[in-house]
């Protein structure tokens, strides 16, 4: 989907119920905004149900003062317009109360964006504003002041968070990167200590180059070819809905019969996967004018390496990061059906996966279908992009089962003779 061609109002109702749908505001809370070209500021209603918002609903505010609409624009709209005036780079405002960021906000703490690589890129630097009463100049102008201090993203104490962008989209990508790391940290404070990123990672992860392949015209899609997208797709979308990864992150593969494969391509929203936008990738060379995921060369290895695996999927599944970003391992001796899904999942060392794809490639095996690499990633490998994705769904339920039961007391893990018993009886 070419978002960035739909007209304002309908930008700021998809995304506006993109951000309701998934829990991250109420019916009466949170507001976004548009900046045109010609100087209109588009933007959401005050006091109308966020969870049937349609086009109409959208109020238009010219340079003059002129409100154009069936609605009052959100009591936010002098924050929107004074961040606007002091930011002229700035051209699209969200601003929200997701509960993690809530919970932050409340505690006056910013949460850790150094959890995963790519994810204090994308936020960059976050501040806090001081508390003042919602709406009024006060917080108009503490808000402005630390924007202006070049922050694209401000915590606001006792209350929320204002993302600005140069772009609509961009704005919710950092918006759902930050809750995502205040969800992750809120979780896993309870299973382990937290290590986030040093310097030194966070610059090896920024090196890390896309795959440098020749360029094919896919001039011939077979039937097989077409289901494989059509299914890729289908379980993306699916995986991003149940927050499984976010907008921009998390990579699907699956092998052709020709020895060919597909793949995700870099930096596209999830949301929205088209069969048209996946890459394929034959051997040394990548579908034409595609940029596959960076990710591309560790699935090629795997795939040379196990004739078995026919699908891989690359995951930030939230309660699986808990295990990620800590010092606490996963063990999925929780109740019989994990283990005979998930077998042993082991660790790698953060960088592993793109610095050594051979010698991640080569830690999987039938006991071994799963790896965890620190403040990166989940990898998980199938006989087929369903057996893949149930593998993955298992994992972060047990996961958050396992969360869960800190609260109520010690694990009691299935024994040794236990996991004996479920070796046997399922042959693996």
């Amino acid at each position: 989907m070419n978002f960035e061609l739909l007209h304002p109002a309908d930008q700021l109702v998809m995304l506006m119920e993109r951000i309701y749908q998934y829990g991250m505001t109420t019916t009466s809370g949170g507001n976004l905004s548009i900046l045109d070209e010609n100087g209109d500021i588009w933007i959401t209603p005050g006091s109308v149900d966020k969870g049937t918002l349609s086009r109409k609903d959208i109020i238009q505010v010219k340079p003059d003062g002129t409100v154009i609409g069936i609605h009052k624009p959100s009591s936010e709209f002098p924050v929107h317009a004074r961040i606007y005036k002091a930011r002229p780079d700035i051209k699209a405002i969200l601003h929200a109360h997701p509960p993690a960021l809530v919970a932050f906000s409340i505690v006056r703490k910013i949460p850790e964006t150094r959890l995963i690589p790519n994810f204090v890129e994308i936020c960059g630097n976050v501040s806090m504003a001081v508390y003042d009463v919602p709406g009024s100049q006060g917080l108009s102008v503490k808000v402005t002041n630390e924007f202006e201090k070049g922050n694209n993203v401000v915590m606001l104490e006792n209350h929320g968070v204002f993302v600005g962008a140069s772009d609509l989209f961009k704005a919710f990508m950092a918006f759902e990167t930050l809750d995502y790391c205040a969800r992750i940290q809120i979780e896993a404070s309870k299973v382990g200590t937290i290590h986030p990123l040093s310097d030194r990672y966070i610059q090896i992860s920024k090196e890390k180059q896309h795959v440098e392949m020749g360029e094919f015209v896919n001039k011939s899609i077979s039937s097989e070819e077409r289901e494989a997208r059509r299914e890729m797709c289908t379980l993306i979308r699916r995986a991003y809905d149940q927050q499984l990864f976010t907008s921009s992150q998390g990579t699907f593969s699956q092998r052709l019969s020709d020895g060919s494969f597909l793949i995700t391509p870099y930096f596209k929203d999830r949301k929205y996967m088209e069969e048209s936008d996946i890459v394929r990738i034959v051997g040394e060379w990548k579908e034409a004018g595609k940029i596959p995921s960076r990710s591309a060369v560790l699935h090629k290895k795997i795939y040379e390496k196990h004739k078995d695996i026919n699908s891989i999927i690359i995951a930030h599944a939230p309660y699986v990061m808990t295990f990620a970003v800590t010092d606490s391992d996963f063990d999925s001796r929780t109740i019989p059906e994990s283990y005979i899904m998930l077998r042993d999942v082991k660790k790698i060392p953060f960088g592993a996966s793109f610095m050594q794809p051979d010698m991640v490639a080569d830690m999987f095996d039938n006991m071994t279908p799963i790896l965890i690499a620190e403040n990166d990633c989940v990898i998980v490998t199938g006989s087929s992009l369903l057996n893949a994705f149930d593998k993955l769904e298992v994992m972060e339920y047990s996961a958050k089962a396992i969360v869960s039961s800190k609260a109520l007391g010690d694990i009691v893990a299935i024994t040794d003779a236990e996991v004996a018993d479920l070796r046997k009886a399922f042959n693996f």
